[in-house]
């Protein structure tokens, strides 16, 4: 696992395994880095083997990204996107990493045309 905190988000990267035996571990690992006005990025691109019970993380950073406000999207292997398609759950999916920090960049100067508009309008 490693995080790393760029200009336009957080990208957490994990690799290898998530089951029952680490998904607490990677979940509190992933909670330290969503940060208020900066969105995350969670690169499982690396991921092998994803379990139904690691669909929780999804949860978690999803109840914690909602409560601050802040955008999130995953960047899953195959492995992971077939546990999410199997388990129907609705997960913001990127391709890649610069896909996910372009959405986030656009989704940034979105909100700033709008300032201009609510200035005027107060």
């Amino acid at each position: 696992m490693r995080a790393q905190c760029r200009q336009l988000a957080t990208v957490v990267t994990v690799k290898g395994d998530i089951d029952s035996n680490n998904i607490d571990q990677i979940a509190s690992y992933v909670n330290r880095f969503i940060l208020a006005e900066k969105p995350l990025a969670l690169d499982l691109s690396g991921v092998n083997s994803f379990t139904p019970q690691a669909i929780s993380l999804f949860y978690d950073i999803d109840e914690r990204c909602g409560a601050l406000g802040v955008d999130w999207s995953v960047i899953a292997s195959q492995s992971v996107v077939a546990e999410i398609r199997h388990q129907e759950v609705g997960v913001p999916l990127s391709s890649s990493v610069p896909e996910a920090l372009h959405h986030f960049a656009e989704g940034n100067t979105a909100r700033r045309r709008l300032l201009p508009l609510l200035i005027k309008s107060a």
